[in-house]
């Protein structure tokens, strides 16, 4: 990986590939169309070489995933393998994630590894609403086991989301999965996985901040919403007991960077807790810093 921390001024955590090189998108189109409503989103599914040249012009590193949802929602995931390999052509902005369905087992642990060492894959995404499994059900742990072996970062879905909202029984998707509580026994089973809660967890935020604080492997990003809407006590939080566990995230393409960035400036948050939020965490986390 050839991207070079000091060249960035930030590392987003969380930024979505909806679409492949053959123009197949990550989820169904009728879920697509009601997210992209939801979020009043623009262009809902630029391609990996967009985005790599967005983040460029920003300076901005960017974690890379999509959402394997294949036995929930019936629909073929985006390839890993695209995803990461679009990703090594752009690595001194992009960092790749996977997303594997937790309901492929022990054939989807098998295949991450593959993916770590052929394809130089970070990390694993996860979003429990969507795949249709509580994280502390097991259905998960093949692939955890994996990924605290070989000291990937996890990341989860935490909260409510924009996936199904408005559609007819919420298109399927069940809120309770992601709950971030369920998280706090994913973190006692798999102690040394570094977990990241993502976004803030409408409406379980006090829920996720506990887990954060009491959890020493436990980390939240704070994408999809616009910081001028942060809870109260989440930018408390962010100033003080988790100022080294919370990472800067987009959600991008549903919210820029610069959206979010610009929002950010003007929240009250301490000058030295800025550069962790927005770079220095992420760093660590991910393994950068060498």
């Amino acid at each position: 990986m050839t991207i070079r921390p000091d060249d960035l001024v930030a590392i987003d955590v969380h930024v979505h590939v909806e679409v492949d090189s053959h123009g197949h998108h990550s989820m169904p189109d009728e879920h697509l169309a009601a997210s992209a409503q939801y979020f009043r989103a623009g262009d809902r599914t630029p391609d990996i070489t967009r985005i790599a040249e967005h983040y460029r012009a920003a300076r901005i590193g960017a974690v890379l995933f999509t959402v394997d949802a294949e036995a929930h929602l019936g629909h073929r995931p985006i390839s890993n393998e695209e995803i990461a390999e679009a990703a090594a052509e752009h690595d001194d902005v992009l960092i790749p994630f996977a997303s594997i369905d937790p309901a492929k087992g022990h054939a989807g642990a098998r295949r991450l590894r593959r993916l770590v060492s052929d394809f130089n894959v970070r990390g694993l995404k996860f979003h429990p609403s969507m795949q249709g499994f509580a994280p502390n059900d097991r259905t998960a742990y093949p692939l955890l086991e994996v990924a605290q072996e070989l000291g990937l970062p996890a990341v989860f879905h935490t909260g409510q989301t924009g996936i199904g909202a408005g559609m007819r029984g919420g298109g399927g998707i069940r809120l309770r999965y992601s709950d971030p509580m369920l998280l706090d026994d994913v973190a006692v089973d798999f102690p040394d996985l570094t977990i990241i809660m993502a976004h803030p967890s409408f409406p379980w935020q006090d829920q996720a901040l506990a887990v954060a604080t009491h959890k020493p492997n436990v980390h939240i990003d704070l994408s999809g919403w616009s910081p001028k809407y942060f809870p109260p006590q989440l930018v408390r939080y962010t100033n003080s007991l988790l100022q080294d566990k919370v990472l800067f995230g987009s959600d991008f393409p549903l919210i820029t960077p610069e959206r979010w960035l610009r929002d950010f400036a003007a929240l009250e948050i301490k000058p030295e807790v800025r550069p962790k939020v927005l770079k220095d965490n992420a760093v660590r986390v991910l393994g950068l810093a060498g």
